[in-house]
């Protein structure tokens, strides 16, 4: 039986600790860490515990509610199925990043706008993942709902609800969701 070797990763060398820790470098909200991470914890776990960033959530800890979305290299991404050696350089931007108090990010400007929380448990991952749904519209991405994948996808109320049907409000609130990215995405 013939011994294949496994391709080098791509990427700057990892530092491996015994006990199966790895040394990672992350940069969340502009902010540079580098950090030792037990090779089993999850983004979530990684922005919560270990660094104090607190705006993603933990739902359902599955990756069915949406709570913990951020924005991973551009990406929308829920972070309790990431686990964090996966993201060795990679840059985060959660809600808090987006914006602050005196400079409110034009989707949370429009979530307050139009009423589109209630308890607020949601809200950090429905902003990120409507900015991702945002940015995936303006680059011409379908979705499941797109009428025609050979053209753009037109901004619509089905657009807008299919792309954020991964993030879960359990007060409801989504009527004023989908309003406050439709007045965000014009």
């Amino acid at each position: 039986m013939a011994v294949r070797e496994q391709p080098t990763p791509a990427g700057p060398p990892r530092s491996s600790h015994a006990g199966g820790h790895t040394e990672i470098r992350i940069r969340v909200d502009d902010t540079d860490h580098r950090v030792v991470v037990d090779n089993r914890t999850t983004v979530l776990d990684l922005l919560r515990e270990e660094l104090g960033v607190t705006a993603p959530k933990k739902g359902c800890d599955h990756g069915q509610c949406g709570a913990c979305t951020v924005l991973l290299d551009g990406r929308r991404v829920v972070t309790c199925l990431a686990l964090a050696v996966a993201y060795d350089g990679a840059v985060i931007v959660t809600a808090a990043g987006l914006g602050d108090r005196d400079a409110l990010h034009p989707l949370a400007r429009a979530f307050v706008e139009h009423d589109g929380f209630q308890c607020g448990y949601c809200t950090p991952g429905q902003i990120c993942s409507a900015v991702g749904m945002l940015d995936e519209l303006k680059a011409g991405a379908p979705s499941y709902v797109t009428e025609d994948i050979s053209r753009a996808p037109e901004f619509t109320d089905a657009e807008i609800r299919e792309r954020l049907s991964g993030n879960l409000c359990r007060c409801g609130a989504y009527a004023n969701i989908v309003a406050a990215v439709k007045a965000v995405g014009r």
